[in-house]
């Protein structure tokens, strides 16, 4: 009980608990407002706002199995754009999580190492988890780091404990994804978070491969979530918060299936 009201003070705290949540005026699909450039390290490839002119919110990310970072790239310049430092680990093998955390070692010793691009430039105290497939469990494994203020797994592998997750989360899974089942293997996890705020979104159409380059219809959705819980954008709300009638993902024909546990406002 003390967990469940721990976290929504928190969502006071972050603005998120609106008396009315506006309609969004952003097509959160669409490319954002910042210019966006890449950078390999040995561990993890960075995609970012460029310049970077301010303190820009963190997403780690996991690829799914034998895969690399530009297989998303497209999707993860997208997230770039809207403000996010994006530190994709570069494995073929995320699932325990320890590689993407690494992601926020990295940028946490160049926020302070004078010289460097990133010097005063990363907000350490916002910081999301997301991957695919492998990596989506990869990124619940890294959501019980303290670190971690959300977590989107996106058609997430076994790994990883939602019992450990202290933060929302938003699970996805696709409708036609025969690798990772929604009814099997997704739809549990979620119903698994009560203690946490919740959402579950299955895209109508989706196979397993839908989240790779820029995202498909993942894109806007994951963005839109972004925002809310690491920038405390007052446009994102409404796509996830209010009324089921009120919620933009909540009425749009492109989900097959969405649901929010209590946890999530509702007023």
């Amino acid at each position: 009980m003390t967990r469940v009201v721990s976290l929504l003070l928190a969502l006071l705290l972050w603005g998120a608990l609106p008396a009315v949540a506006a309609p969004s005026a952003v097509d959160w699909a669409a490319p954002g407002p910042h210019a966006v450039t890449s950078e390999a390290t040995a561990t993890h490839t960075i995609y970012r706002p460029s310049p970077l002119t301010q303190r820009h919110p963190v997403i780690i990310w996991g690829n799914g199995t034998g895969a690399a970072p530009s297989l998303y790239a497209g999707l993860l310049q997208h997230w770039a754009s809207y403000g996010f430092i994006v530190a994709a680990a570069n494995t073929p093998n995320s699932g325990s999580g320890k590689e993407m955390l690494a992601g926020i070692t990295y940028l946490t010793a160049e926020d302070s190492r004078p010289g460097s691009l990133y010097f005063g430039h990363v907000d350490l105290n916002r910081i999301g988890a997301s991957g695919h497939s492998q990596g989506g469990g990869g990124a619940i494994a890294a959501g019980a780091d303290p670190r971690i203020r959300t977590t989107v797994p996106i058609q997430p592998g076994p790994l990883g404990g939602i019992e450990a997750l202290h933060s929302p989360m938003f699970i996805l899974s696709g409708q036609l994804d025969v690798v990772v089942l929604p009814l099997l293997l997704v739809l549990p996890r979620y119903n698994a978070a009560t203690h946490i705020p919740a959402v579950y979104g299955e895209l109508a159409g989706a196979t397993h491969t839908t989240p790779t380059g820029n995202g498909g219809g993942y894109r806007g959705a994951t963005t839109a979530w972004f925002r809310l819980w690491l920038a405390d954008d007052p446009q994102a709300r409404s796509e996830f918060l209010g009324s089921d009638t009120t919620c933009g993902l909540c009425t749009s024909p492109a989900w097959s299936d969405v649901r929010r546990n209590p946890l999530i406002p509702r007023t």
